[in-house]
């Protein structure tokens, strides 16, 4: 008995001990893996960051082009060592980019939040189109590093959050149509119209009305984007190419902006509005509207509001094709220059050199001032106030689709800058401006002064989508700039060029862009 009671006990010892040795093996139940599920409330692409009701896209796009006879992105030979046409121009100028976009959107009682940024990470050629040392030499030290090989930078375009119709941040103004600057185009150049593609500071709400019919406000930051020149006409302030210098005041209030905007299946209509304030600095300023010690005591313009307006239009739905649409944009402003004399950078001036028929005469030069406003100082026998500048445009484009892999755009633009007056009255803009501009140079006997230009593009882009979200394109374009002067003056432009005769002509150019783009 005293035996089987041992075995007995003995067995169950060994079972705990084995029970026990069996229970450490087991593995820790492990966390459960949360996996990333398919956002279907705003479209293809979204998805939820894990562990939160906030539903995000990432995507963006590849894109190489090189436009040949130009600068980045289809900017024609308008100035610059390109419009002078001289040895050191580059011949083309390419760009690499990879944009990248983040935009995350979470529903609430108050409507949808979103968020959106994008961020342009690229690569150009040194400096731009040019290899002139003089160009070169003007590029900030920090920046020269940009350009060198393994180089490169970050550019923002969208930063811009929205709440229960209000949008804060970087983005198009509520000026813009949904196009800005690209009816059809792939050139960043187009002029005629306001583009604010690459964003501006903006504050904007947007109400809908029902069917289509939209109506937005908003308050823009003018200061990167919506300035182009408040000239001071002081006397020896004019050069080959223009007059005056640039004597824009600090900012002191934001661009009041709206729009109303009809949205349907037939296509849209939109009209938009825009103020702007124009403000001087002073009177008295050195070389390049540099202040001096007399700028303070000298005085100043008063300050003036101009504005511009614009109507623009989409016809989808057309008998040539499936997908096909017309689009296109009228604008008209006054003292806000910048929204007809648009790009999506900087508003350009334009100087452009060529060939001459004119005995004695070494070439022919065209150039057009860009400017909100003029004045000559009441001290330098001017009227002392600011001349508002206007400016007319029109562009527009027809997009065909050839089949599901072709398609081609046919765009134009027309442009007109009016300083207004007459050359010979002083109590004028055009007048004021003249005789600024005239001063120590040698004008021949049929001269005649005239600041007004008008400028003109046509061009072609036919792309090539063998596969999705992978193009090929090639735009080819003509520009015009009609300028007003007649005759000849001895000139000094920018160097190499010489001080010499110049004849006062129209100039054309043109150029080609092609481009290869991934989206994603």
């Amino acid at each position: 008995m005293k035996m089987v009671k041992s075995l007995i006990l003995g067995s169950a010892a060994g079972l705990l001990a084995m029970s026990g040795a069996q229970a450490a093996d087991l593995p820790v139940k492990a966390k459960a893996v949360e996996y990333v599920r398919i956002c279907s409330l705003y479209g293809a692409g979204f998805f939820y960051i894990p562990g939160t009701d906030t539903c995000i896209k990432l995507g963006g796009y590849l894109r190489v082009d090189t436009t040949f006879n130009g600068s980045t992105y289809g900017q024609p030979a308008w100035s610059g060592d390109l419009g002078q046409g001289n040895r050191y121009r580059d011949y083309y100028d390419a760009r690499s980019r990879m944009a990248l976009t983040v935009d995350t959107r979470t529903a609430t009682e108050y409507g949808v939040v979103r968020t959106f940024a994008q961020g342009d990470f690229q690569f150009d050629m040194f400096g731009g189109p040019t290899s002139n040392p003089t160009a070169v030499a003007a590029l900030p030290a920090s920046s020269v590093t940009l350009y060198s090989p393994g180089g490169g930078y970050v550019a923002v375009e969208y930063v811009f959050l929205q709440f229960a119709g209000f949008t804060f941040g970087k983005s198009s103004s509520a000026y813009a149509t949904p196009w800005n600057g690209y009816p059809g185009n792939n050139s960043s150049n187009l002029l005629g119209g306001e583009d604010t593609v690459t964003g501006v500071n903006n504050i904007q709400y947007t109400a809908q009305f029902g069917n289509g019919v939209s109506g937005s406000i908003g308050l823009d930051d003018p200061s990167a984007f919506n300035r182009t020149a408040v000239l001071n006409l002081a006397p020896a302030s004019g050069s080959a190419i223009g007059a005056g210098a640039n004597a824009y005041a600090g900012v002191h209030a934001p661009d009041v902006v709206g729009n109303i905007r009809v949205d349907q299946a037939w296509g849209l209509f939109q009209i938009s509005g825009e103020a702007h304030e124009v403000d001087g600095s002073y009177n008295i300023l050195g070389a390049g509207g540099v202040p001096t010690a007399l700028s303070e005591i000298s005085g100043h313009p008063e300050t003036k509001w101009g504005g511009s307006v614009m109507a623009a239009l989409q016809i989808k739905n057309i008998p040539t094709g499936a997908g096909d649409d017309i689009k296109m944009d009228a604008s008209f402003a006054k003292g806000d220059t910048k929204n007809v004399i648009s790009t999506s950078g900087a508003s350009p001036s334009f100087a452009m050199f060529g060939s001459t028929g004119r005995p004695g005469a070494y070439q022919s030069i065209g150039f057009g001032q860009t400017a909100d406003a003029v004045y000559l100082p009441a001290i330098f026998g001017g009227t002392g106030d600011l001349k508002l500048v206007e400016s007319y445009g029109f562009r527009g484009a027809f997009n065909h689709n050839w089949d599901p892999y072709w398609s081609s755009s046919l765009f134009g633009t027309a442009s007109a800058v009016r300083y207004g007056g007459s050359s010979t009255d002083i109590t004028s803009a055009k007048g004021q401006w003249c005789a600024s501009y005239v001063i120590g140079k040698a004008v021949s006997a049929d001269f005649s002064c005239n600041p007004d230009y008008n400028v003109f593009q046509v061009g072609l882009v036919t792309r090539w989508t063998p596969v999705k979200n992978l193009t090929f394109s090639a735009e080819a374009a003509w520009f015009r700039l009609d300028q007003k002067f007649t005759g000849a003056a001895t000139l000094a432009p920018s160097a190499p060029k010489p001080t010499t005769v110049y004849e006062y002509k129209s100039q054309d150019t043109a150029y080609l862009n092609v481009r290869v783009q991934r989206n994603f």
